[in-house]
């Protein structure tokens, strides 16, 4: 392989690492999926270990995650008892699957703590300044809640599409080619 490809795909790797961690994934993570999917056949977790760098423990770790995801695929090659596995290039379910992740995990909790939050304000016997303060708090807690609601309606309504809509949705969202 020239230079210029490891350096491509180099800087892909740390690319996914980067972006996997700004989504509150590990880092380790995205730099396995890099791999993946940047790999013209099924890889071995040893593969991985050589090509991501870390220990194999957080390549088998990471990669169940991944696979728990719809990220990767393992696939048994007939006659050999290692696992091997293949990225998922349909991007839009890998969003779906990632979404429907962090929403049941994540977006609950904070709906959920608004909501509490939102509930003791109410129940707070505040006077004078304290009432000044519990009526903004409410305010304030109201507008995020309002929000959180429309975002997880949008976020449910982007997990519950069906592979027709997801096709219509990449073509609007797919940059047009100009004659």
């Amino acid at each position: 392989m020239s230079n210029e490809l490891i350096d491509a795909r180099e800087q892909f790797i740390q690319g996914m690492s980067r972006i996997t961690h700004f989504w509150g994934f590990p880092k380790a993570m995205g730099a396995i999926y890099g791999a993946i999917y940047l790999s013209p056949e099924p890889v071995s977790l040893d593969e991985l270990v050589d090509l991501v760098g870390v220990s194999k423990g957080s390549v088998s770790t990471n990669v169940r995650m991944l696979e728990r995801l719809g990220m990767v695929h393992r696939q048994l090659q007939v006659g050999d008892r290692k696992d091997y596995y293949l990225a998922e290039t349909d991007f839009w379910q890998v969003a779906r699957n990632l979404l429907k992740e962090r929403e049941q995990n994540e977006f609950g909790l904070a709906l959920r703590t608004v909501g509490e939050s939102l509930n003791l304000v109410a129940s707070a016997e505040a006077s004078g300044e304290d009432a000044e303060l519990a009526a903004f708090y409410a305010a304030r807690l109201q507008a995020m809640k309002g929000f959180f609601d429309s975002l997880d309606s949008l976020v449910a309504m982007l997990i519950s599409l069906d592979e027709l809509r997801l096709n219509a949705l990449s073509r609007f969202f797919s940059p047009t080619k100009k004659s």
